[in-house]
């Protein structure tokens, strides 16, 4: 017979096995801070020494982090994704932007349909929230929250196709992003008209999810993506175009 002795579980494989899933599901974050001992033990209704092994183990395994005076937290692992060399190769050629960006609208028009089809009700309230935020910052003009607000409004999208290995590889393409290494965000938001066409293009985006319409939603997400790559190519000709201006005047007034 296949049967065999179930063994009692250790309390502190528990806590390992839960701890792992928050992390999996996307619920604890990079860099998020864990609670203290104390606290944490208590919500888990283990004992102290019980947690300790359990955080002991998920240290060896890389996923939690320890900084001496401030906490236990998780793990960077994320910036793992990319090694350093070719994040910098990443930001030095522009080709890398529009294959970026051709990634980005091909999973996340993936995620919106998935999102559109699976996402609970609370998750589309998640994603209706962060846009109902994207309307509210729209007239204060702040540039930094809009781009913040932005980056977020894909990203729940993407935890509500509960698809855990697309989250965790958007996350790490999103963190490129805040980085700097692919386009700066801010730029975008500067101009009225982008910034008014932005904002409508994130509306057809949450509308079509909100009404569970998988094809709509896919559509919308390729019609944003699609118009951020002509935006970006629109606005490095226009630098080549100021750089050859400027050599013209300098070469004119004898600079």
């Amino acid at each position: 017979m296949p049967f065999r002795p179930v063994q009692p579980e250790k309390l502190s494989s528990a806590v390992i096995r839960q701890i792992e899933q928050l992390i999996l599901r996307g619920i604890l974050r990079p860099g998020e801070r864990l609670p203290p001992e104390r606290e944490m033990a208590e919500r888990m209704n283990v004992s102290r020494p019980s947690l300790r092994d359990a955080v002991s183990a998920l240290q060896e395994r890389g996923l939690l982090a320890t900084r001496p005076g401030a906490g236990i937290f998780v793990a960077d692992v994320l910036g793992s994704a990319f090694a350093p060399a070719l994040t910098e190769l990443f930001a030095r050629h522009d080709e890398a932007v529009f294959d970026y960006l051709s990634f980005r609208r091909d999973l996340e028009g993936l995620a919106a349909e998935r999102a559109a089809r699976l996402a609970s009700d609370t998750d589309l309230a998640v994603v209706n929230t962060v846009f109902e935020k994207m309307e509210a910052a729209h007239p204060k003009r702040n540039s930094d929250e809009e781009a913040r607000l932005d980056a977020q409004f894909h990203m729940a999208i993407t935890e509500a196709s509960h698809n855990v290995i697309m989250l965790h590889m958007m996350r790490s393409m999103y963190q490129l992003l805040r980085d700097g290494v692919f386009y700066n965000r801010q730029v975008m938001f500067k101009q009225r008209t982008t910034r008014q066409s932005l904002l409508d293009q994130h509306r057809a985006i949450n509308d079509a999810l909100q009404s569970r319409d998988p094809d709509a939603a896919r559509a919308a997400v390729h019609t944003h993506l699609d118009y951020v790559e002509r935006a970006l190519q629109d606005q490095k000709k226009a630098e080549s175009n100021e750089n050859i201006a400027r050599q013209r005047l300098d070469h004119e007034t004898g600079g």
